[in-house]
């Protein structure tokens, strides 16, 4: 007999309500990874793509994250083609704010015309009428942040947007969020080998704020042979397994959103919600990490190398 952690694993990862009602299994799925070469275009092969998302669901995920930067919009358009009518039970959270000048180039805009434009487009993309999760992809260093986000707040009391987010902030910006709009979540790079965003990852625990790990599985020098990740790699976890089961067990606040364009890759890594770290385990990687990246502010910037599965 198949039992619910081999047909449907996200839900061995738990579940967290975004914004206090809007309940998902924490383990979801970033849908970055199904667009062409530099989050361009479209994807080699659109109906494995399709077949990827499907599977998603099918593995217990519900929470699913897009961007309409993706593609631009090729994430958005695939995810309305692989599920829509969506399931009652399933999130889909997009996010806007960053414009594409070409592949592998990401530059911030948060004018709030652009932004309500955006919002516009991703509501006709994703086939709904309000956005369960609406994320300020990147603060705009040149439109002060009152007007970013009172711009989302207007288009959340118009039925819009459901809850409101931010993405790569600092404490002190969070902080200065919450005082003008209700923030559900707030999702930074974090990972076993980069825990730069610590304070902020606190402060939302402590706030009941949804933590949203991008680049979950990052493990670097963590992996290489003899390496942490390497040492307590074993017959039913993998290293990318360990770093995902170490976000989940770090924080219950924690929504970790590993993305791939491979369905073997794809039940690999929700496999990993099924995974128990010891004590020993969780304090011997809890006790690793490497330097923080550069910050860009507001320039151009590129992201991480993806592994593509």
């Amino acid at each position: 007999m198949t039992t619910q952690a081999e047909s449907r694993p996200a839900a061995a990862s738990g579940t967290i309500a975004l914004g206090g009602d809007l309940p998902v299994h924490r383990l979801g799925y970033g849908a970055m990874q199904i667009t062409g070469p530099g989050v361009w275009g479209d994807p080699k092969d659109p109906d494995e793509a399709v077949r990827l998302l499907r599977r998603a669901v099918e593995l217990g995920i519900t929470f699913i994250d897009t961007a309409d930067s993706y593609g631009p919009f090729v994430s958005e358009t695939l995810i309305r083609q692989a599920l829509h009518p969506y399931a009652e039970d399933l999130v889909i959270a997009t996010k806007g704010g960053l414009t594409r000048p070409g592949p592998g180039d990401w530059l911030p805009v948060g004018r709030p015309e652009y932004l309500r434009q955006q919002l516009e487009l991703s509501l006709r993309h994703l086939g709904v009428d309000r956005i369960d999760l609406y994320q300020l992809h990147r603060i705009d260093p040149k439109v002060p942040l009152a007007d970013q986000l009172g711009e989302l707040a207007l288009l959340q009391e118009e039925g819009k947007i459901r809850h409101i987010g931010v993405s790569e902030v600092n404490r002190a910006q969070l902080e200065q969020a919450r005082k003008i709009v209700d923030i559900a979540s707030v999702q930074n790079l974090y990972n076993l080998a980069n825990r730069s965003a610590e304070d902020v990852l606190d402060y939302a625990a402590a706030n009941d704020i949804a933590f949203i790990p991008w680049f979950p599985m990052a493990t670097g020098e963590l992996a290489r042979p003899g390496g942490p990740l390497d040492t307590f790699a074993r017959d039913d976890a993998s290293p990318s397994q360990l770093a995902l089961a170490w976000l989940l067990r770090r924080s219950p606040v924690i929504v970790p959103i590993p993305g791939t364009s491979s369905v073997a890759h794809l039940e690999e890594n929700t496999a990993a919600a099924t995974i128990e770290l010891t004590d020993d385990e969780f304090d011997a990687l809890s006790a690793v990490s490497s330097p923080a990246p550069e910050k860009t502010g507001g320039r151009r910037f590129r992201l991480p190398k993806l592994t593509r599965g």
